[in-house]
């Protein structure tokens, strides 16, 4: 026996030895094995199938933090802020102290989300195998579904930076400002009514996209059968549109960003917001019926 062997046996004989006073001879079998047990657990979690877990569980993790930060602000923080009336400075609290502490735990979550979901991709054995192709190794309905998904979160979070936090840059100077006795700006309502566009269309957005990031493996994957390339492109390729449409509506792209363009209805207030974001999904889920089943 090497002496290296002779060392890590007097190691395990000592170790054992330790534990064994006091816990006696069956506690001590019972505390070692959940010691080789934990390690085993460890060394899973650092195979391929493990990190495409680990990953796939803080992707969600942080995914709630940031789905529920988005649902805070649109049905909670901005109707109760618009029932504030004429406390302006009772307001300008508020939005310095708790909105700003909420938007850097929103703007920062969405970041995490992003950058987790797609090394998702990277880490999971053979997940671009063949990607949206007859031989795909998930199959074409799971593809399909996962792309959509995909598209509408990278918008969302892209929303987030250069829409959202952008113009609530400005609403948080102006309060600030204006609580230290200083003038407000004038462009500040402005800002303010084109980041909560962008935030309702993250909301109407966010009913399909969990709808399809979590239907992909549960849903579409074991009960849609569907094996054809061109019938799959199709439903990514009209969803895409349609999605591209409300996003550029909500921009203010079509008509502007003022409470008279009649097609900004769906951001209005947070119930017009939740309707149309149920009328996304069943409009999108019909679309699966007819062209991602054989």
């Amino acid at each position: 026996m090497s002496p290296g062997t002779c060392r890590h046996h007097s190691l395990e004989r000592s170790f054992f030895a330790t534990v064994t006073l006091p816990f006696g001879l069956e506690g001590s079998l019972s505390f070692v094995s959940h010691v080789f047990y934990l390690e085993e657990f460890i060394m899973e979690i650092f195979t391929q199938e493990g990190l495409a877990f680990l990953t796939r569980w803080l992707h969600v993790l942080a995914g709630i933090t940031w789905i529920g930060l988005l649902y805070y602000f649109n049905v909670v923080q901005v109707p109760a802020f618009a029932a504030y009336g004429d406390e302006g400075k009772a307001r300008n609290i508020s939005i310095d102290k708790l909105a700003r502490r909420a938007l850097w735990w929103f703007r920062w979550a969405a970041v995490v989300t992003l950058v987790l979901g797609l090394l998702i991709i990277g880490v999971t054995e053979n997940y671009m195998q063949d990607y949206m192709s007859e031989t795909s190794t998930f199959g074409l309905p799971h593809n399909s579904a996962i792309f959509v998904g995909m598209i509408f979160g990278i918008v969302m979070a892209a929303n987030v930076w250069m829409v959202i936090w952008k113009n609530q840059k400005i609403v948080l100077a102006n309060a600030a400002n204006v609580l230290a006795g200083g003038e407000a700006n004038p462009d500040a309502p402005a800002a303010g009514r084109r980041a909560v566009l962008a935030s309702r269309q993250n909301m109407v957005f966010s009913v399909s996209m969990l709808f399809y990031m979590v239907g992909a493996s549960h849903f579409f994957g074991p009960l849609y059968d569907g094996n054809d390339a061109g019938k799959a492109w199709t439903f990514v390729i009209i969803a895409l549109v349609i999605g591209a449409v409300l996003e550029l509506n909500c921009l203010g792209k079509l008509g502007g960003t003022a409470a008279t363009n009649k097609l900004l209805w769906p951001y209005e207030n947070h119930k017009n917001a939740m309707y149309s974001a149920g009328a996304l999904l069943v409009v999108l889920y019909i679309l699966g019926e007819i062209f991602l089943k054989a």
